[in-house]
């Protein structure tokens, strides 16, 4: 069920990306099920969006004099992919990630695992994550990314 919620995540999340008009709640729904998905999927899908716009972060605005970096529990290790851990610093090097961004990627993808967590899952739900920060901030770096279009990210 996990990988059907995040595709789900993962679709409507394209809707968001889209700069075409936007649909209602009710209009995806009916739309994800013609797609062949059911209610419980829809529904835990939107919970799990619903949580990350619900508890948003808060933003000091105060810059990270010391870079910090993170060292991956056993836990960790065990719940995702080497290349999904890969994927966090590099995004955490690159400034893309603060601190809090990373734990609640972090925590959020050992909250959906039933098996390891793979590159994928993580870079779903690192856009969601980003977009409910700030949408029109993270739309280019999501894009690239989502694409492993890494050098068009320095342009």
């Amino acid at each position: 069920m996990r990988e059907r919620v995040l595709a789900i995540v993962t679709i409507i999340a394209q809707y968001v990306m889209t700069d075409r008009e936007q649909l209602t709640e009710s209009e995806i729904v009916e739309e994800l099920m013609a797609e062949g998905f059911d209610a419980e999927e829809i529904d835990a899908a939107f919970r799990w969006m619903e949580g990350l716009s619900l508890h948003p972060r808060e933003q000091d605005g105060k810059p990270l004099l010391i870079p910090t970096h993170r060292v991956f529990t056993l836990e960790e290790v065990w719940g995702m992919s080497a290349e999904a851990r890969g994927f966090l610093m590099r995004l955490r090097t690159l400034g893309i990630l603060d601190d809090e961004a990373e734990e609640e990627i972090i925590e959020r993808s050992l909250q959906v695992a039933e098996d390891e967590v793979s590159l994928k899952e993580v870079k779903v739900l690192t856009a969601l994550v980003l977009f409910a920060r700030n949408t029109q901030d993270w739309r280019r770096e999501v894009d690239c990314f989502m694409d492993d279009d890494w050098a068009r990210m320095f342009h």
